[in-house]
């Protein structure tokens, strides 16, 4: 279970475990690939376009050779994300408070008996000055308060509302979580460890999908709304970009595209393109009972850096949920901690697609020790993020279903309380704590999605950015 505590509250997640229990087990007939011509094209983070056209996804296959078979039939290859991508010891900023208690810490008590008189003085000086600086960047809060403009105001204002909420109830989940070992105290040598990682792995798929609008266009006669991976079974990009793809197995595939190896979770459909070609995912034909989705939002930093594409409200409104939800679909909403987003969503963008706005939730992510990974005060970025749930509006002549009747109304409030993976937008996994307020067989759906899930079609222009398989581990398992 990725659900590790639950409470009144909310619940302490393992986002990890969730991952790896998803069946990222490869079976014998899928784990020595045929050499193919994706297979030898060169690996390059930045590949040529004549590469990403030339380029084909092929199912990897089983080696006819009589002596493979022999030696490797019996053992089978099981992947596990890499968990260093979620080795979050330390906050990444300090709060004053906790500036002064460590400074206290390391200052405290003589060295020797010797400099007893030095080390106080020391002692003295260092608190002084924390204290004054602290004060100083008190009086310098309050001297530009006036000048805030009106998005600080307001997001001043949220925060003050929903603080206790956020303090009180983590604090309980936490608790929990250091009784039970999955939290726990940081060592020293763990505390010295200075991360790393980076998202190193090339990922060109967002330049797919804007390529694709020149590939030639398909016959309407010749067009299909799915298609499965099988081991015998090559898939163009056009094929891939213009339909629905499934792993309807209970192992795990891999893919090849563009010379790079993606891993597919068994029980999985995803649709890799951008928001200028949803229309495949419409002739797929389902409905969802649930809609998740993650709107790549515009904000100063997106706009400094360049390396993510942003979409602007208006693009927002333009995707089709009321033609993709079921009656009475659940729809959650990533929100940024920018009010002017939260107000959009709520005031705007769902009445826009007929949904009723039923709660909010938070994500707060912590450390493994059980600390906010930023300050719950500070001004730059809060330790939270904000989810908005609401229900697509039944028609007045549509009859309630029994297995609607059968589930728990959304609470006005909840926590998610986890250790974030420091991939850039690696969200949590909200399958197993949606479980209680939808139906048991569920048909959901995520937009905006960067990895996939068992059991849920996923949609986005990176929408196999972290299948990629230098994210995880290959670990060989006898039968």
């Amino acid at each position: 279970m990725s659900v590790v505590h639950q409470l009144s509250v909310g619940w302490l997640l393992d986002h990890l475990s969730f991952i790896n229990k998803g069946g990222y087990q490869v079976c014998p007939s899928c784990e020595y690939p045929v050499p193919s011509a994706s297979d030898v094209a060169p690996v390059s983070s930045t590949p040529a376009k004549e590469d990403l056209v030339a380029s084909s996804i092929v199912a990897t296959t089983y080696s006819t050779g009589t002596s493979v078979e022999k030696t490797e039939a019996t053992l089978k290859t099981k992947y596990v994300f890499r968990e260093e991508f979620f080795h979050v010891f330390k906050p990444h900023i300090v709060s004053a408070s906790q500036e002064m208690s460590q400074q206290e810490s390391s200052d405290a008590g003589p060295k020797n008996g010797k400099d007893n008189g030095n080390e106080t003085e020391q002692h003295k000086g260092a608190k002084n000055s924390d204290g004054d600086s602290i004060a100083s960047a008190r009086k310098k809060r309050k001297r530009k308060y006036s000048a805030f403009n009106q998005g600080e105001l307001d997001a001043l204002e949220y925060h003050a509302k929903i603080r206790g909420l956020i303090l009180e109830g983590t604090r309980c989940l936490i608790e929990e979580g250091l009784k039970s070992g999955f939290l726990h105290p940081v060592s020293e040598k763990q505390s010295s460890i200075k991360n790393l990682v980076t998202e190193h792995v090339g990922c060109a798929l967002a330049e797919l999908c804007e390529m694709a609008k020149d590939f030639p266009s398909i016959n309407e006669n010749d067009h299909r709304p799915a298609q499965i991976i099988d081991e015998e079974t090559s898939i163009t990009e056009q094929d891939l970009l213009s339909c629905v793809t499934e792993n309807n197995t209970d192992y795990a595939k891999i893919i090849h595209l563009m010379g790079q190896k993606y891993l597919v979770p068994p029980k999985s459909r995803f649709l890799l393109s951008d928001i200028s070609c949803l229309q495949p995912l419409l002739n797929y034909e389902n409905k969802y009972d649930v809609i998740v989705i993650d709107p790549p939002w515009q904000n100063k930093s997106v706009k400094r850096s360049n390396r993510y594409s942003h979409l602007s409200s208006w693009q927002i409104k333009q995707i089709p949920i009321p033609e993709l939800a079921a009656p009475n679909c659940l729809v959650v909403t990533w929100v940024t901690n920018r009010q002017k987003h939260l107000r959009f969503v709520k005031d705007e963008l769902y009445p826009h697609w007929s949904v009723k706005t039923l709660a909010e939730w938070h994500w707060v992510k912590i450390t493994k020790s059980g600390e906010f990974v930023f300050p719950l005060e500070s001004s730059h970025k809060k330790p939270y993020e904000v989810l908005v749930l609401g229900k697509v509006q039944r028609s007045v002549d549509l009859p309630l279903r029994k297995s609607d009747m059968e589930v728990l109304p959304i609470p006005e409030h909840k926590l998610i309380v986890s250790v974030p993976c420091i991939l850039h937008s690696h969200k949590p996994p909200l399958t197993e704590i949606l479980t209680e307020y939808i139906k048991p067989d569920a048909e959901c759906l995520e937009l905006f999605a960067r990895y996939l899930q068992p059991g849920w079609t996923s949609w986005g222009n990176e929408v196999l950015k972290f299948q990629h398989i230098d994210y995880f581990i290959a670990l060989q398992n006898e039968n």
